[in-house]
């Protein structure tokens, strides 16, 4: 039996359940996708650990769209290819530009409080690296925060919604792994999945979307929260779903260099405010590598404060916003304010120390216009997804966009093709075979910080042939040994994020491997040239179940 929250209520599950959507994943793209379809049907939504552990509430930023006098579509259009560096599919971007308007309006008229100019009247918009113009909604620099509150909000409203709570999904259930040989493509039906200690159940539905966000921890040094597992990544690959571009991590600038600081990111938008970025010694360095200095697109960025780092050998830049009017930086930043000041830092005094962190996955699951992936009935959304929004490198606070414009596709879409061609299926209860509990911890522990680790020093920031082929070996090894051990043991959350997690390393280090050039947020020592203005994605798949 297992546990799942109904309207805030406490409710005991059977084993099976049925219905007619199942979201995996509570973020923006999650929650966009269950209050359209719920218009509709039962929707479950599944969460790993409490409703507001996602993605979505950690982004600072803000979520970027058209709006002001002297913005247009092209310009975003534009800035967003151009960022994307000839990898991005220019009819994807023309789809979330264009229609990224009215799903902002929508947020707001589910009670999302964006800033405004005095409090009052026309939005304060930012503006971050690579846009042309201001267009950046905000919510202080605590925008998803604020998003997640108001959605969930009114999905709590929604009784067709249903959550289920700390609930992991250990793998997607296919007609082809039920060995329906009559199903035709491949079909996914629903997840077995992990409630707790030897609770473990089949949650069913006619239409599935995979929102589960990103894989921010297969780095050692990452802005994402604990969460950011790559579950959902691995789970589709694992079910036959082709993967692309898994090579182009976003490493996000500025994160806080202190012992006690995990994870704690520095928006990018303090940088669109006129914050500089120095060396230790307080010379400015970025008018070096490119003509916009701070506004430069991310990987630029980041591969220059590695640079100054590694050739000054220096553990971290400085990032310095103290020549703005105080009370100004205490209104735009005042989570970023009181963070820094019980470290110790007084971001309206002086500089505070950053290094760059793994912050975004580009590439994901294959998916079309609708979100759908190759497996029918199965949809994907937000980071785990690879629409070709992003191409080689993410234009900021382009994530949620994408998140809620394909949130709401893909539901359109499965609202549509609602119980067409359903198949009755016998799905077997979950089988432990011989698994006994296991007293070796340390075999998860080891690997996690293994992975972690060899992800960061040799497939980071600056890569190269060797250091690849290093990696793919550790990986190889490290899938192996994981998989025997998975096979022999009860299942566990720990477990099957670092199942997950290991195979998301693999999958990153064979897409830059295939990549024999540098591009966006892919660079190697080896091809240090882009070859050509355009490209083509790097594609992995169908995968196989391990």
């Amino acid at each position: 039996m297992g546990a799942w929250s109904q309207n805030g209520a406490l409710i005991r599950l059977s084993f099976m359940h049925k219905f007619d959507f199942l979201v995996l994943g509570g973020g923006i793209a999650g929650l966009s996708f269950a209050l359209e379809a719920a218009k509709h049907g039962s929707v479950a939504v599944l969460v790993k650990k409490g409703l507001e552990e996602s993605s979505t509430s950690w982004a600072q930023g803000g979520i970027a769209a058209v709006t002001a006098a002297d913005d247009n579509f092209d310009l975003h259009i534009q800035d967003t290819l151009t960022a994307g560096a000839g990898l991005c599919n220019k009819s994807i971007v023309e789809i979330v530009v264009r229609e990224g308007p009215d799903r902002v309006q929508e947020l707001i008229n589910l009670g999302v409080h964006f800033d405004k100019e005095d409090g009052r009247g026309a939005y304060h918009l930012h503006r971050e690296g690579g846009h042309s113009r201001r267009r950046i909604f905000h919510a202080a620099d605590q925008t998803g925060a604020e998003i997640q509150r108001a959605l969930l909000k009114a999905a709590r409203r929604q009784p067709n919604i249903q959550f289920m709570l700390h609930a992991s999904a250990i793998d997607l259930i296919t007609t082809h792994k039920l060995n329906i040989e009559h199903s035709h493509p491949n079909r996914a039906v629903g997840a077995y999945v992990h409630f707790g200690p030897g609770k473990i159940e089949a949650v069913l539905a006619d239409k599935i979307l995979v929102a589960t966000g990103g894989a921010g921890k297969v780095y050692l040094y990452t802005s994402n929260p604990d969460v950011a597992t790559g579950d959902g990544i691995a789970m589709c690959y694992r079910a036959g779903a082709r993967v692309a571009n898994m090579e182009f991590f976003q490493f996000h600038p500025t994160c806080l260099y202190h012992p006690q600081a995990k994870t704690f990111l520095i928006t990018e938008a303090m940088r669109g405010e006129g914050a500089k970025l120095r060396r230790v010694n307080g010379e400015e360095f970025m008018h070096k590598y490119h003509e916009l200095r701070e506004l430069a697109p991310r990987d630029v960025v980041a591969r220059a404060i590695d640079h100054e780092m590694k050739l000054h050998g220096e553990d971290h830049v400085l990032l310095d916003i103290s020549q703005r009017d105080p009370a100004f930086v205490r209104e735009h930043f005042p989570t970023i304010y009181q963070r820094c000041l019980s470290y110790g830092f007084d971001i309206t005094a002086g500089p505070i120390p950053v290094v760059p962190a793994a912050h975004y996955c580009c590439g994901g699951v294959v998916s079309d216009e609708h979100g759908r992936s190759d497996i029918a009935g199965l949809y994907v959304a937000g980071e785990c997804a690879h629409t070709g929004l992003h191409g080689a490198n993410r234009l900021a606070s382009n994530s949620l966009l994408e998140g809620v414009v394909f949130g709401y596709r893909a539901a359109l879409d499965a609202i549509e093709n609602l119980n067409r061609d359903s198949l009755s299926v016998n799905v077997k209860e979950w089988d432990p075979g011989k698994a006994t509990s296991s007293d070796e911890n340390v075999v998860i522990t080891q690997n996690w910080d293994e992975i972690r680790r060899f992800m960061w020093n040799y497939v980071g920031i600056v890569r190269t042939t060797k250091r690849l082929e290093r990696a793919l070996r550790r990986c190889q090894l490290i899938t192996a040994e994981i998989n025997e051990y998975y096979w022999n043991v009860h299942v566990t959350s720990d477990l099957i994020e670092l199942r997950n997690l290991s195979l998301v390393a693999e999958l990153v280090v064979r897409c830059a491997l295939l990549r024999h050039e540098s591009r966006g947020l892919h660079y190697t020592l080896d091809f240090p040239e882009a070859k050509g203005s355009t490209s083509v994605d790097t594609v992995l798949g169908p995968g196989v179940a391990g």
